[in-house]
């Protein structure tokens, strides 16, 4: 790896955050051919411990928060196979438990290599609900009296994305490990690069940003076939993140961040469906918008200057394919994130609020060949009585997976490179939705060695 992380020419965009089917085979019995064959699809999903649509989390109207459509819990088939690393207990704060309450959601209180120590809400009433939810008694009225507590070894920053970076750096400046949820900065690459130097200058210390589409099944299985050279050489991904709002009435957020900013200023989702799957990077986009028609969408009204509502981008990739990435909250119709992946010899495709994974792989059900041996698809076990969650069975297992970093002493998933090159790129393709398409070049992130 290599300490020049991103092209030292790219133009520096100004940050205007405020601080604060079957894949074209004919008939349904290929496709059951390919599920027998390779292990796939809902039934086989729920074999490796997910079960979908076991709780709901609702709204003040009524509506289900997406995300939280498929609440799983832990089972004798989620913690299956499951064996302790280490017998030590990592000391945790967590800081933040606003509208979708994802200070708690992903489950640190109930992991057996974890004590939740102390947390934090700037509202009183928050602070009290997440001390209830984490089962902690001590509490403190902000994130920056929290990192002084000497007894807290690591914090779970479940802020709003405007601050994300900024309470990264605090978390590490003294002294701590951090996790975060997405995206990992909010429109700034200036806040991008201060970020990266300073996981960089921390050393020892790990980084991790809870990027959900990692754990989905239908994404943890496209990673593990593309290791196994199922796919071939990529020649084109997608990602999406459709997400349909009226409009009517802005979603509740911290000083407003919702309202009006740049739908790919959240494209995490979505951009980790290359990323996430190769490692690889994003090396320029184009990028076009479709103008809104909220109120808050109008020239000058919102604080982003932002007109859209969605945004897709076509993005070339570091191994010489293609990614096409959206995020869009205006278009009716099925709601979730979901992606596909083609390859030379292979392709897949996942719908992951309802857990449907098919495509086809050379030798298996269409194409010339030898047949490629089939992965384990199935996604690592959980401590007994850690809840997968939401997102997909997502949320258990990324804070597993940053606590048994810590306990291992290794980097985790979606370290520091995979959670920037994930944001900047769509930080980038926001920039040129602005300037009606114009191919811009994407900043470049490596591990620091």
């Amino acid at each position: 790896m290599t300490d020049q992380h991103h092209n030292k020419n790219t133009n520096r965009l100004a940050s205007k955050r405020e601080d604060g089917g079957s894949a074209g085979l004919p008939g349904q019995s290929t496709r059951r051919a390919f599920l027998q064959a390779a292990g796939l699809g809902a039934a086989a999903l729920a074999a490796h411990g997910v079960a979908y649509g076991a709780e709901k989390v609702v709204d003040k109207d009524g509506k289900s928060v997406q995300g939280f459509e498929d609440i799983t819990k832990a089972s004798a088939q989620t913690s299956k196979g499951w064996k302790p690393v280490s017998d030590r207990k990592i000391r945790v704060g967590i800081v933040g438990y606003g509208f979708c309450k994802f200070g708690a959601a992903f489950g640190f209180q109930d992991h057996p290599n974890v004590e939740v120590v102390a947390v934090s809400d700037l509202f009183p009433d928050r602070r009290d609900g997440l001390a209830k939810a984490c089962r902690c008694k001590k509490t403190y009225d902000s994130l920056e009296e929290l990192v002084k507590d000497d007894s807290i070894e690591a914090v779970f920053c479940a802020t709003d994305p405007p601050h994300h970076a900024q309470h990264c750096m605090e978390v590490l400046k003294h002294g701590k490990h951090v996790a975060v949820n997405v995206p990992a900065v909010w429109g700034s690459l200036e806040q991008a690069d201060q970020l990266f130097e300073a996981v960089k200058k921390a050393k020892g210390l790990q980084y991790m940003m809870f990027e959900t589409s990692y754990f989905h099944p239908a994404l943890w299985q496209m990673r593990q076939l593309y290791k196994a050279g199922c796919f071939g050489k990529h020649i084109v991904s997608e990602g999406y993140y459709e997400h349909y709002h009226d409009g009517k009435e802005p979603v509740p957020s911290y000083k407003g961040w919702r309202n009006g900013g740049p739908p790919m200023w959240y494209p995490t989702h979505s951009t980790a469906f290359y990323i996430g799957v190769t490692g690889g990077t994003f090396t320029s986009v184009s990028c076009h918008g479709r103008v809104g028609t909220w109120p808050y969408l109008q020239p000058g009204v919102n604080k982003f200057n932002n007109r859209f509502a969605s945004e897709y981008a076509l993005f070339n990739t570091s191994d010489g394919g293609m990614s096409y990435m959206g995020a869009s909250f205006d278009t009716a119709g099925h709601e979730g994130v979901k992606g596909r992946f083609r390859g030379e010899i292979g392709s897949f495709e996942g719908d992951l609020e309802d857990g449907k994974n098919w495509g086809t792989f050379d030798g298996v059900v269409y194409g010339p060949g030898k047949t490629k041996a089939l992965p384990d698809l199935a996604r690592p076990p959980l401590p007994p009585n850690v809840d997968p969650g939401g997102h997909g069975g997502a949320e258990g297992q990324l804070m597993n997976e940053f606590v048994t970093a810590i306990l291992q002493n290794r980097t985790p998933m979606v370290n520091i490179a995979e959670a920037l090159n994930m944001t900047v790129a769509g930080v980038v393709a926001a920039e040129s939705a602005r300037k009606d398409g114009e191919l811009l070049k994407v900043p470049q992130f490596t591990m620091p060695t």
